[in-house]
Parts: C-alpha cells; structure tokens; sequence
C-alpha cells in the first residue's frame, strides 16, 4: 500500500493545475512526483512481464519501457520547442544513472562490505558503449565547428539536422547489435545466472495494463511538467538548463535509482551495473536518436550538436568514471563516493553556469 500512496500526487497535481490554479511552482513539484511515483509501477510492471515472457522479450521490453519516463517527458518539452532542455536532460539522465546512480547504489552496498563483485564482462562491454556514445555525441559538436569555419559559407543549420538525422540511425543499429549479441548470440556469457524464464508463470494482463495505462497517464503528467517548465524556472531563479539536467532528468530517471539501491543492498552488484550504465547507455543509443526523428515530426527540429562545452564535458567525465571503477570487476564504498562527488561538482558546474 505504501508504494501506491506516491500516486496520489497524480489527481492533486491535476486539481491544482485544472481547479485551483496553483502556482506552477506547486503544478511542477507534484506532477514530477506524480511522474515518479508512475515510472516506478511502470518498471516494476515491465520486470514481472520480462519474467513470465523470457529474457528475449524482457529485453525488447526494457528498450520500450525502460526509458518512457525519459522520452515523454523530453517529447513534451520539445513540443514547446525548448530543444536546449531536452539536450540538457539528456546530458542529466547520462550523468546521473552513470554517476549518481551508480555511486549511490555502490555505497549503499559497500557499508556493510568490504568490496562487491560483478562480471567483469558485461561490466566491460558496458564501458566500452559508453566511450562509442561519447564519440558518437562529441562528433555532430566537432562537425558544427567545421562547417562554420568554412568560408563557403555552408547551411550549418541544415547540415547539422542531416548529421544528426544520420547520426541517430547509426546509434539505434548499434542498440539493435547489442541486444542480438547479448540477448541471442552470447547470452550464456552475459546471463545473469538464474536460467531463462519460462512462459505461464502468471497473468501477463495486469502488467500490461499498467504499463500501457501507467503510460498514458504519465503523458498527462509530463504535459504538466513541461508547461510549468519556464515559470518554475523563474520563481525558483534557476536556469531551464540546470533544471534540465538535474531536475527533469532525475525525475525520469528516480526508478532507475531507487531499484539500483535496493539491488546494492542486497549484493547483486551485476544487476546495479545493468540499470545504471544500461540506462545511460539506453538514454544516448535510443532515446536520444528516437527525439531526433521525434523533433522533426513535432516541427521542432532538434539536432545533436550540444552547443555547451559543459554537456560533453559531463558526458566524456562519466565514460572515464565509470570505465575506471568497472575496470576490475569490483567496488568498494569509496568508489562510490568518488562517483557521487563527481556528479555534485557537475552539478554546481551546471547551477553557476546558469
């Protein structure tokens, strides 16, 4: 019952927005809660279908649903034409299941241990992804550069939407390759030991319902929060920027978080790899490319160039961070703390450049 209560934020955010007429301050607050409260029965919905339906299908699912509180909280927001906040909370989502995620799920599971295990495998084909993201997303930055210093004076705007549209579709191959590789052609290696899951383990309807229903309410919700964006923004004096990539991008990602603590604590370290690093890796090779073609369906182009130094700066900082503590196969209390430290400097970064 505990777990439902988060939901009510949902009808009181409606209330507030629709009735009372609420600052948006409070319209934000709660539809982010809301939004959280959603993503949680979401995910916990998609992992008891991945169990009845076999790792296969659970892996298919996890690409549709382990980011829908991302991408429709992103597709709103570019609805209202703020592509900078979208590649911010891209930026956000990247760095804080890399980072926060990550080493707050390593010191919850460290304090009581001297070190933690995990594959060293898996760990490292997931490091060696986020490096390919880092390059895939410093490259439409580089390409702008060019093409404005030459003196043929190119369409840069049109050449940026063409790399990114190009960009995109390799990104999503590259996902494509992964899930064949670790799902289907590797998938010994890459098990996480308890066998594959056999079908007519229990009712896939109620699941399915909440996904799909959880779904379209957090479509209501998003909407809420991308139309309070901007107020809340201003009554708070912060930047769209820094709630972008700290706020909006924790709120997607909170069930990610909360689920890699409680694998931490109970020592399942691979698991914590899998949400943590999965997602990031998850948010660059799917999301990302999906609000691409997204944007120029909404008529809001958006392109791939992340015009503050900051954002790639954040993004090349996780792919070294997390490559250093996957490296060995093992954590430690420590190394958590170095990663949370490493998100809370970033974070400052972000809030002053504001």
């Amino acid at each position: 019952m505990l777990a439902l209560l988060p939901l009510a934020a949902v009808p009181v955010s409606a209330a507030l927005h629709y009735l009372v007429g609420a600052s948006p301050l409070w319209v934000f607050a709660t539809a982010s809660l809301g939004v959280m409260a959603l993503a949680y029965h979401i995910s916990e919905a998609t992992e008891a279908v991945a169990e009845t339906a076999g790792p296969a299908i659970g892996g298919l699912l996890n690409v549709s649903f382990g980011s829908v509180a991302e991408l429709v909280l992103a597709i709103f927001v570019l609805a209202d034409g703020q592509a900078g906040v979208v590649r911010a909370q891209i930026t956000g989502s990247i760095i804080g299941t890399g980072l926060l995620g990550l080493g707050l799920a390593i010191l919850v599971g460290g304090l009581t241990r001297e070190r933690q295990t995990f594959k060293r495998e898996r760990a490292g084909l997931l490091s060696s992804l986020l490096i390919v993201v880092l390059i895939a997303l410093l490259l439409p930055a580089v390409f702008d550069m060019v093409v404005r210093a030459d003196p043929k004076g190119a369409d840069v705007a049109l050449s940026d939407e063409h790399l990114s549209l190009g960009v995109s579709a390799v990104l999503l191959a590259l996902y494509a390759g992964n899930l064949v590789y670790t799902l289907i052609t590797h998938r010994d290696v890459f098990s996480r030991g308890g066998g594959e899951a056999k079908g007519g383990g229990g009712s896939l309807w109620r699941p399915l319902g909440i996904m799909v229903g959880g779904t379209a309410v957090l479509a209501f919700e998003a909407e809420l929060v991308s139309g309070a964006l901007e107020a809340t923004a201003s009554q708070l004096h912060l930047s769209p920027l820094f709630l972008g990539v700290v706020v909006l991008a924790l709120v997607g990602t909170s069930a990610d978080l909360f689920a890699a603590m409680l694998f931490a604590h109970r020592d399942r370290m691979g698991l914590v790899m899998d949400i943590c690093i999965g997602s990031a890796i998850q948010v660059a090779l799917v999301v990302a490319p999906l609000l691409v073609v997204a944007s120029f369906l909404l008529g809001h182009p958006m392109t791939l160039v992340f015009g503050n130094p900051l954002d790639l700066f954040a993004i090349a900082a996780t792919a070294f961070a997390v490559n250093a503590v996957a490296s060995d196969g093992e954590t430690t209390w420590f190394e958590g703390l170095l990663l949370v430290g490493v998100y809370a400097l970033l974070a400052l970064a972000f809030l002053f450049a504001g």
